[in-house]
Order: C-alpha cells, then structure tokens, then sequence
C-alpha cells in the first residue's frame, strides 16, 4: 500500500470513502452532490490507476482491504485539513470523528463526552456499536479513529488512557425471582432460569456467574441487542441479565427490579484507545472522555 500514497487522487478517494460510509453509489453521489456515474467513474478510475479493486459492489458496497486503508488514511487527512480550516477533497462539507462504542457506555456515560465534543468543535461524529471487548478490532482495521474498549492490549499508532470501571448489577423482576430462584439463587437455578445476552459476543452473564457461583452458564438465551430493551424486559419479567448499575439503581430503589445477589457488584474496566494522529479533534475528544469518565465511572483503580 505504501505506493499508492504518492500521488492520491483525493477527489477520487472522497467518492471511494463516501460510497462505503454510505453503502452505495446513488447515496454517494446525494452526499457529494454529483450524479451517480461520476461517482461510478471517479471509482473505477481510480481503481484501474492502482491496478486493484477498493470496493465490493453490492447490497451494501463495502471497501476491500486496500479500500479500507485508503478510507483510513482520507478520514486522518480530514481532521488534519480541519486543523487548518482549508476547503476540503469531498467539496467542504464538515468532517467526522469515527468512533467505536460498546453499547452501554452509549447508554450511560458516553453522550455527555460526545456533546462536549460537539459543542467544543462544531464538528460531526460516527459512532459504531461495538461489544467492548472487540472495539479495538474496529481501530486495528482503520475503521474508526478511536474506541471505548475493555481492551488494554495496545495498538499500534495509538495510544491507551484509562477510564475507570463501569459497575453491573445482575436482575431481574420480583416475579422472576420467585418463579425461577423460589430457595435462592446457586448453580442448578441459573442454567434453569431464561438469561438475556446482548449478542454471541456478549460474555458478561457468563462471567458473573462464573466468579459469583463457578457456574458454567448454560442456560435458555433471550437475545436482546439494546442495552435499553435489556432493561425494560427484565422489568416485565422476562428474564434475569447484567445490567449497568446506574441504569439499574432507580428501578432497584423502586422494586421493579431486584438484585441476584444484593450487594455484588461487577466491574468492567474500560479504556480509551486513540490514534495519535496530530489531530486537533482527537485532543478535544480526548480530553471530554476523560473528564466524563471522572464524573460517572468508578475511579481507576491504583
């Protein structure tokens, strides 16, 4: 790939970046306000000029690996050009920050850290949904600039700060707990009792009840993708699961929801990885996680 950055066609690579953001040629086009066979054509051009593919055509498009390198580099040019408040490839529109983001930081901490940001530098961010444990994968593949992760494992061209922990609480509703845990809560009960997971990735439950119970969980799986669905259905009744404390507290205090196991407590501890790019807008970005953080997540531990 180090070949192709000699002379980059940046008009060209804006249409490449926007066709996979967006997912197809006509969508591009609405965004970079040209007609679609231009987009077709700046595409294609460019791809003959390098002697390789860089999108998939499809239902989405999306980039191949010398796509997504290329895609990666544009978005580290944009921040750099929003530095110097030049015109910018794609015809001037504002630039984003792209983001990876487990699900319950987006429901809890991790807003407050994004309007900072937002308010501070006017400009756009792309958040993708990510388990926490996998974010950083999105970083190591040039996807986003930048990850909440409960990775600490480094990443090259990047650098790791530490958030602190975000607290779960296992529950369930009153109701639930009398059917399914009527003697109390032990290994034979939880691989009996229904258990909500976010996705195939989700190994929160798991863990919980491995270090609470040295149960291996095995039990009947609701899959529940949203950490706000998460919480509502174990409100109706519908199975025990992890839920962040801070989202939980309110319903405990209210007796919509009651603790497995009162008092216990775990913890997950979450990372900010970020490229190092010189970038003005990663600093700023940066600098709003980390004061977030101190104000809603348990202090880091020393």
């Amino acid at each position: 790939m180090k070949q192709y950055f000699i002379m980059l066609d940046y008009p060209s690579l804006a249409a490449i970046s926007a066709v996979v953001r967006e997912g197809s040629f006509e969508k591009a086009a609405a965004l970079l306000k040209i007609t679609p066979s231009a987009v077709s054509q700046r595409v294609r051009g460019f791809e003959e000029r390098l002697g390789v593919a860089l999108v998939i055509r499809g239902q989405p498009c999306i980039a191949t690996e010398q796509g997504r390198e290329l895609c990666a580099h544009f978005d580290k040019v944009r921040l750099l050009e929003a530095d110097l408040t030049v015109i910018s490839a794609s015809g001037g529109s504002r630039p984003s920050l792209s983001i990876a983001v487990n699900a319950d930081s987006l429901a809890t901490w991790f807003p407050h850290a994004v309007a900072d940001f937002a308010r501070t530098t006017g400009m756009l961010v792309e958040l993708t949904l990510e388990d926490e444990g996998h974010t950083a994968d999105r970083l190591r593949t040039g996807e986003v600039l930048a990850v909440v992760t409960s990775d600490p494992e480094p990443v090259a061209g990047c650098r790791t700060i530490a958030l602190g922990p975000l607290s779960y609480v296992a529950c369930a509703s009153p109701d639930f707990v009398n059917r399914y845990f009527p003697t109390g809560v032990d290994r034979h009960s939880l691989n009996t009792a229904p258990v909500m997971r976010f996705n195939r990735k989700d190994q929160l439950q798991g863990r919980w009840a491995k270090a609470t119970f040295e149960a291996d969980l095995n039990a009947p799986t609701h899959w529940i993708p949203s950490t706000q669905g998460f919480l509502d259905l174990a409100c109706a009744g519908l199975a025990w699961g992890l839920q962040p404390k801070t989202l939980a507290k309110p319903h405990i205090n209210a007796g919509t929801l009651v603790e497995l196991v009162p008092g216990d407590t775990m913890d997950v501890p979450l990372f900010w990885t970020v490229s190092r790019l010189h970038a003005q807008a990663l600093q700023v970005m940066t600098d709003a996680v980390k004061n977030v953080a101190r104000q809603h997540l348990q202090p880091v531990p020393m």
